[in-house]
Parts: structure tokens; C-alpha cells; sequence
């Protein structure tokens, strides 16, 4: 191929890569398969690579960060970057209009536009002839900090626009500059993803999504930003500047609405704008959100009330950093504070000790709090929290309150610096911490609260399934010495369990039907139950189709387990570790004796890539009427289909049956397949 050809290859594949990035990460309607997309990506690094004199810097191979750097460089921005007066009750709302009429009568019968408020990093990005040149962060307003690399490795923003140059549409023609201004943010579950990965590799899990946005656009080196599963939504124009010698429109957009249609069509990921054609309409837009707000994929604290004509705006002028021409209008707090009383520690079936903070008690979203969680002992001393701290607690719909900071300046003096337990709060034995964890733990193999949790956990429904094994009677059973471990269960006598209280003969029956039905469980849920750290279902799955039984993944190496998908050297080295001990060794000697010993049957790849759901992934919710939950994924997986827990952008499929809930709303925002039980099994046949 000549160089000539090369060389229009390689627009072709920019060109193809931006548009197919734009499908994916701003419209959530891609066309084509991830392999797909990385084979195009391929084959344009490759080009670049034979001539690096063409590599540009809105080219798609720049997105993996640049190097570090020592500081960021200072950047003034084009205009005052401001910021809104709030409003927490719709009184405040007609108020804010009053005043504003007062200096200008027109706002009187103004139209509105309604959109999210965003909780995370406002960022300006600038575009010279339609090329993402620079990005900085707010800063004070006037001046921020210079973060371009940062910014470029959000697969959300273009690095070019418009996105598509499809001249047949009615794609616009940017001008020759342009400064928008937008909020980096971390979805909801894209956060939680984050989270539970670091948590299976043993390493410091996040505390809210907001922080972690602005830490990792914070980073000195852009390779850790990109790490990280930022996303982006512009929301305004900054700056705008015309070349003569380049056709462009005549001037910016003339409304807010307008505004929003033209950076959507320019390629920019933008919120979700509601005009109004009155301030009661926006009120009510307002409380339609607010009726939402739980079901979103990521947080907001309000709507932002908007003047929609761009002129009447800029003349209604600023009052300090405030435009006058817009307004916060807060949802109910969901963060409040209050006083730290005491701070206690749970210990975890895995034996990891858990701080939790008890307060006291305060109204927070609704709800009397009395205990919130404080993450782990690293998060109490990089906040130095301390007993009698007065403390900010947060509390966003369903989710565990936790404590985000202290309140430093009501301290007293008299506030007591906190150390963790030397000894384990439940058997008073010596506590360890291992290098390189957060975690700390509490090794003793019989620890009670472990032993119970333990139990529980290996009987749950996700697990061996044991029906009529509750807490409460797994706690009886340990209370009285009748197990020591999970595999004492398989040895229980009726005659035993009818000395417990509240044990007649059919209930001691039926408990040992199902204690015996269980010893049927496939491997993988075993070894779910066996509650080895960073073993899931997930993990489960992937090891029951590489070794047939515990035997084999008993001797299996550290090497041989990293060279399974999924599995870090974190979780590699965690299951060696659990099979080399002698009390695990006890525990399966045990449990093969009383014939739990189920058996994998390996699916050679040449096999599974036969089966007809072979590469799917599959989401399951709601209420089936011929599978339980379990059931259906273990089916799905059967046939060669993967299930996951969170519907996504990768979900092929929504298995939905009654009471589906919000699953099935973030399918059909993402315009995921939606399938029954019926067209499931006809799919697998």
C-alpha cells in the first residue's frame, strides 16, 4: 500500500473509530462488537506506528494518557467560569424570580430550561477548528488547573468535532474556537464495578463517586486517570470565535435549549434539558426529577432552573459568582451531621474486622440513623476521625449510611483519637493485618462470629441452598457445639436436633432432607459456599470449568490460576492460600467423607463454542414462573451464556419476569434485548 493510501487508511479509520466511540459512549447504542472496535483500533496504532509523523492529538490512539507530569500549569479561562445561588424550597424559587424582575421586568414572562445538577468536577474544554486542544478544571473561577491529559482519556469527550462528517445531515460547523464548559462524573454502577475490583485485589475501595472523579482528573499521571470509568456531559458554551476565512454559523446558539440540540449534534454528550414555558412548569419539572432521582445511574443534589434566552441572561448580569439568571433548586438533604459517639467493629465471615461509627441518632433522607459505616481503619486516619468528632453522614436512597468527613471546626479538644482492636472483638484473639491490604483480620479459624457467619453464608440460598437453615438456628447449632464447621453439617443426628429448642420431628426431618438434597449442589456453588476471599459466583463458575474437582484445584499453582479470566494474582494467591491450610484440609477431608464431593464436567472450548448461547451475557430479574433465580443462571451458564449482575452497555440480554424493578428500566435506556423464560429456553435450543 502507498503511502498516499496509507495515509487516507488512516483518516478512514479516525474517522470510523470516532464515530463508532461517539455510538458507544455518548449515545449507548453501539453497532458494533468490542472485538471489533479494538481490530480497527489495531490497525490504526499500527499505521501510526509505521509513521509517527502523522499521529495527531485528537487521533483515538491518544486517549491512554500522557506522561507525568511534575505540577499542573495554570490556565485563565476565557470567561468567569460561575457558579449558582441555591434554592431548597419552591418559595425560595418565586423569590429568586421577584428579585431578578426587579432588575430586569422581562424575566417576568421568560421561558426556563430544567436540567440535572451534576455532582462532580466541572472541567472547560477548548476546541480549536473543531480539535480538542485543551481542558482545565474550574479552579477559582477565573484561573484553573491545566489537565488535558487527564480529559483525553474519557472515551465520552471527542477529541474532534462534530463527531460524524457526514454532509448529507444536518451536522452543524463548529467556529474556528470554541470553550465549553461540562461535569466529569462516575456512574453509578460504573462506581460500584470499580469498587468490588478493588476489593477482590485486596486494595483500598472508594468512598463516593464525586471524590473519586475529581482525585483521579487530580492525577499527576494520566495513565492512573484512565483507569478510572469517567464519563462527561457539556452543558454550555464558554467561548465562541469566528474565522471569516471559515465558513461557520453566524453566532452561537440564541437559547439554552437550542444550546443543548446544538452540542448534541455537534457530538457532545449532554444532559437531559426540559423546557418550560413558565416557572411553574420548571417547579414541576423539578419534582418529576426529584420522583426519579433514586432510579438514575448517577447523583445529582438538584436541578439548575435556567433563563432560556441567552440574551436576557447575560443582561440580568452577575451577583458575586452567581448569574442571576439561574438557580440550584436542591433536593432534600440526604447529608447531614452529627455527633460521633463511639466506634465499634464487626467481624466478617472472612474474618475481616469492619469499624462502624454509632452516633448520635439524626434524621438523614427520611430515616433515623443511629450507626453508619466508616469503610476501614485507613479511611479513620487518613480523615482523622475521632471519638466525639462531630461528623458528616451521608445517606443517598437504599444506601448504608456512611460517615464522609469531620466537621474540623467544632472540634472541642476533647475528642479522642481512635485505635484499632489488638484482639478480635468476638474471641479475644491477636488480630493481623496483611502487607499490602487494607483489611485487617481476625486468623482464628474458630472465632465465633466467624464460625456463624460462615455457616450462614455456606447454606444461603446462592450457595448449598440449604432451605430451613436460618441464623437464628445455625447460631443454635454452634451454641450447643453441634458444628464446628460447615462440613459438621452432614453429620448432624436427628436425635441432636431434637434436643434444640423449638425442634419437633418434622422440622428436625425436613432439616436433614434438605441438608441431604444439598450434597447434590453442582461444584461451583460449593465452592461458592466455602467462602474462599475473592471467590464469587462468578469466580466460582470459571473455576468449576477449569478443574474438575477440589482435588485438582487443591494442587492447582498461583500461575495456573492466573491464567484464568477474571482472576488476579490477588484472588490467585487468596485460593492457594485457603487450600494449604490445615484447617480447610479438615474441612474437605470431612466433607468428602460425608459425600459432598460433586465433580465438574469440563467444557472443552472447541464444545462450548458450540453451545447456543456461547458469548452471550445475560442479565436475570423479576420473578419467573418456571426458574428460580439461581436456576435461570445456572441454565444460561449451562448453555454456554454468561450472567452478570448489573445490566450494562456489554448485557445482550434482560431476563425479565414480574417485578422486574429498575433492571429493566436501565435496559430499555440502553436499548438492551428484553427476553422471557420462554424465549430463553427457545434461544437455547
Amino acid at each position: 500500500m502507498s503511502d498516499t493510501e496509507l495515509r487516507q487508511r488512516l483518516e478512514e479509520l479516525r474517522q470510523e473509530l470516532r464515530f463508532h466511540n461517539y455510538q458507544y459512549h455518548v449515545l449507548d447504542e453501539p453497532i458494533i462488537s468490542d472485538y471489533e472496535y479494538d481490530q480497527l483500533l489495531l490497525e490504526l496504532r499500527q499505521i501510526e506506528e509505521q509513521h509517527p509523523e502523522w499521529i495527531t492529538p485528537d487521533s483515538p490512539t491518544q486517549r491512554t494518557g500522557a506522561p507525568p507530569a511534575d505540577k499542573f500549569e495554570k490556565v485563565r479561562h476565557p470567561s468567569p467560569i460561575l457558579s449558582l445561588s441555591n434554592a431548597f424550597v419552591a418559595e425560595d424559587v418565586y423569590a429568586w424570580l421577584e428579585r431578578i424582575a426587579k432588575v430586569d421586568e422581562r424575566a417576568l414572562e421568560a421561558d426556563f430550561v430544567v436540567e440535572p445538577k451534576l455532582d462532580g468536577l466541572s472541567v472547560v474544554l477548548h476546541y480549536r477548528d473543531g480539535v480538542f486542544v485543551q481542558g482545565a478544571t474550574r479552579g477559582d473561577g477565573e484561573i484553573g488547573e491545566d489537565i488535558t491529559g487527564n480529559l483525553r482519556t474519557i472515551r465520552a469527550l471527542p477529541l474532534r468535532v462534530p463527531v460524524t462528517d457526514d454532509t448529507s445531515s444536518s451536522v452543524p460547523h463548529p467556529p474556528s474556537y470554541l470553550v465549553v464548559r461540562g461535569e466529569a462524573f462516575i456512574r453509578l454502577p460504573d462506581f460500584e464495578e470499580l469498587n468490588c475490583k478493588q476489593e477482590a485485589a485486596g486494595e483500598k475501595t472508594y468512598v463516593n463517586p464525586r471524590n473519586t472523579a475529581a482525585g483521579a482528573l487530580r492525577q499527576l499521571d494520566s495513565s492512573l486517570t484512565a483507569q478510572r470509568p469517567l464519563t462527561l456531559l457539556v452543558y454550555q458554551i464558554v467561548a465562541w470565535q469566528d474565522d471569516l476565512s471559515t465558513p461557520s454559523p453566524s453566532g452561537p446558539p440564541a437559547t439554552q435549549y437550542e444550546t443543548i440540540a446544538y452540542l448534541r449534534a455537534l457530538g457532545f454528550p449532554t444532559p437531559e434539558s426540559t423546557y418550560c414555558a413558565n416557572l411553574d412548569e420548571a417547579i414541576a419539572a423539578h419534582h418529576a426529577w426529584e420522583e426519579r432521582r433514586q432510579e438514575l445511574d448517577f447523583e445529582i443534589d438538584g436541578m439548575v432552573i435556567k433563563i432560556n434566552d441567552h440574551q436576557l441572561f447575560a443582561d440580568l448580569g452577575v451577583v458575586g459568582k452567581d448569574p442571576r439568571g439561574a438557580v440550584a433548586f436542591k433536593f432534600p438533604a440526604e447529608e447531614v451531621t452529627t455527633q460521633l459517639l463511639d466506634i465499634g467493629v464487626n467481624v466478617g465471615r472472612t474474618g475481616v474486622l469492619t469499624p462502624y461509627a454509632v452516633l448520635d441518632p439524626v434524621e438523614v433522607g427520611g430515616v433515623v440513623v443511629r450507626q453508619a459505616t466508616l469503610h476501614n481503619f485507613d479511611y479513620i486516619f487518613e480523615k482523622d476521625i475521632r471519638v466525639g468528632d462531630r461528623v458528616r453522614v451521608k445517606r443517598a436512597g437504599d444506601v448504608i449510611p456512611y460517615v464522609i468527613g469531620v466537621v474540623e471546626a467544632a472540634r472541642t479538644g476533647q475528642e479522642q483519637p481512635y485505635t484499632p482492636p489488638a484482639t478480635c472483638p468476638d474471641c479475644d484473639q491477636p488480630v493481623e493485618r496483611i502487607e499490602g491490604e487494607v483489611a485487617w483480620y481476625c486468623v482464628n479459624a474458630a472465632c465465633p462470629a466467624q464460625l456463624v457467619r460462615n455457616i450462614e453464608h455456606f447454606v444461603s440460598r446462592g450457595a448449598m441452598d440449604i432451605v430451613g437453615l436460618g441464623v437464628r438456628i445455625v447460631k443454635q447449632l454452634v451454641e450447643e457445639g453441634l458444628v464446628s464447621d460447615v462440613a459438621d453439617l452432614y453429620t448432624l443426628e436427628r436425635s441432636a436436633l431434637l434436643s434444640l429448642e423449638g425442634f419437633a420431628e418434622k422440622k428436625a426431618d425436613n432439616l436433614l432432607e434438605a441438608i441431604a438434597v444439598s450434597k447434590g449442589q453442582p461444584l461451583s456453588r460449593l465452592l461458592t459456599a466455602l467462602g474462599v476471599r475473592g471467590v464469587g459466583e462468578v469466580v466460582a463458575t470459571d473455576l468449576a470449568g477449569r478443574y474438575p474437582d477440589l482435588e485438582a484445584l487443591a494442587a492447582a499453582s498461583v500461575e495456573g490460576l492466573e491464567s484464568i479470566e477474571g482472576i488476579g494474582p490477588n484472588i490467585a494467591h487468596a485460593i492457594v492460600d485457603w487450600f494449604q491450610r490445615p484447617a480447610n484440609q479438615g474441612v474437605l477431608r470431612k466433607l468428602r467423607q460425608a459425600g459432598v464431593w460433586p465433580t465438574a464436567e469440563i467444557i472443552e472450548t472447541q464444545h462450548a463454542a458450540s453451545l447456543p448461547l456461547n458469548g452471550l451475557t445475560f442479565v436475570v430479574t423479576g420473578t419467573l414462573p418456571g426458574f428460580t433465580r439461581q436456576q435461570a443462571k445456572e441454565f444460561i451458564q449451562t448453555h454456554g451464556g454468561k450472567v452478570t449482575g448489573s445490566v450494562s452497555k456489554k448485557t445482550d440480554y434482560l431476563v425479565a419476569g414480574e417485578k422486574a424493578g429498575s433492571k429493566l428500566s436501565r435496559a430499555e435506556e440502553l436499548g438492551v434485548s428484553v427476553i422471557g423464560e420462554d424465549e430463553l429456553r427457545e434461544m437455547a435450543r
